[in-house]
């Protein structure tokens, strides 16, 4: 394919928690012919799609981000699956929720910022298999990860809501599992894969993660996997926490691509 370079929305927890998520998708990114130029003075997303359908300032930075984008003339692109959910939705509004365009731009007109949804939002998985195609990583892998047997976990936020962000079947997901095929490895099917990890009760009931992480870690390890792999830090962090006696390990769906391509860096 022809290098693209795509607007990059990377979030907060990709500067801190998260360096890896972001550092081996950038360079697994310019090895397989695309950029991810970081958008200028990105504020926070939120890391949760308000539901109240009068709130219009928790949106406004998710606005900027994608006008920002809009005037570049590129795709938004993202990895944090919470950004990505919020993003999407907040788009979702500007294209069809005429109360949140009237007020939102009013708001920003102050800024010369007039926005009608007309970004379009991808997760940098849907950029390997609708753009660069699954055999084209599959040609650009020079360590393929031969026998290992993978789990991939989606949670939540990738998949739903589904009808605005139709990433994949939020029931039956095929979209991590391709991917682990085309690095080479074996994916490992499990019913908790696209179960939530308790996500945001963390910080009000530890007894909730704890509980459906370990179902997760149960469920995929019974069928198999050494591994699992994910988009999301909040996920990550909940297995990795609430993991107990496991020895299996959770990482970032960008390590093992950057692993495959022989594009990570040694430490």
């Amino acid at each position: 394919m022809d290098h693209r370079t795509y607007s990059y929305f990377p979030g907060c927890t990709l500067k801190n928690k998260a360096q890896d998520l972001d550092r081996y998708a950038r360079a697994s990114a310019e090895a397989l012919g695309f950029t991810l130029q970081e958008i200028p003075d990105w504020q926070c997303c939120g890391g949760t799609y308000p539901l109240a359908k009068d709130e219009i300032a928790t949106k406004l930075s998710s606005v900027r981000a994608l006008a920002d984008a809009q005037k570049a003339g590129q795709d938004l692109i993202t990895l944090c699956t919470a950004c990505h959910n919020v993003l999407k939705q907040v788009n979702s509004d500007m294209q069809n929720d005429e109360n949140v365009i009237r007020k939102v731009n009013n708001y920003l007109a102050q800024d010369d910022i007039e926005y009608h949804g007309e970004t379009k939002v991808v997760h940098y998985l849907e950029v390997l298999r609708d753009v660069v195609g699954w055999d084209n990583v599959k040609k650009a892998v020079k360590k393929p990860l031969t026998g290992k047997k993978i789990g991939a976990y989606y949670g939540c936020l990738l998949l739903r809501p589904g009808k605005v962000m139709q990433t994949d079947d939020p029931e039956n997901p095929r979209l991590l599992e391709d991917f682990i095929t085309a690095i080479g490895a074996v994916p490992v099917i499990y019913s908790q894969r696209n179960e939530c990890c308790g996500a945001y009760t963390m910080f009000e009931d530890k007894d909730i993660p704890r509980s459906r992480t370990e179902k997760i870690i149960t469920d995929a390890e019974s069928h198999g996997a050494e591994l699992l792999i994910t988009a999301c830090p909040l996920c990550r962090y909940n297995l990795i926490k609430n993991k107990g006696a496991s020895s299996i390990d959770v990482v970032y769906f960008t390590e093992l691509l950057a692993q495959a391509l022989d594009v990570k860096e040694v430490r």
